[in-house]
C-alpha cells in the first residue's frame, strides 16, 4: 500500500515530483571567494564614491546646525555680567 511504502522514505523523497530538473555543483568545485581582489575592492570604491555626494553633505549641514545650536545653548545659559555690576 502507498501509506506503509512512504513510512521507510526520507523525508525529502516522501512524493514524487516529476518535471522539475534540479542541477547543483559539487562544494569541491566552487570558489569560495572568487575575485574578491580584483573585482570586490574596486567594486566598493566605486560604489562608495558613488554615494559620497548623497551622503556626506546631509551629515554635514546636520552636523553644523547641531555644533551651533550646541554653542547657542551654551551662550545663553551664562548670565550676563553687566546686569550684575552694580550688585553690592
Amino acid at each position: 500500500r502507498g501509506d506503509t511504502a512512504a513510512m521507510g522514505k526520507h523525508f525529502g523523497n516522501l512524493a514524487r515530483v516529476r518535471h522539475v530538473i534540479t542541477y547543483s555543483l559539487s562544494p569541491f568545485e566552487q570558489q569560495a571567494f572568487p575575485n574578491v581582489v580584483s573585482h570586490g575592492i574596486p567594486n566598493i570604491g566605486r560604489r562608495f564614491a558613488s554615494q559620497v555626494l548623497k551622503v556626506v553633505p546631509p551629515l554635514a549641514i546636520g552636523y553644523l546646525i547641531y555644533s551651533w545650536g550646541m554653542q547657542e545653548f551654551e551662550r545663553l545659559k551664562r548670565k550676563n555680567p553687566a546686569d550684575y555690576e552694580h550688585d553690592q
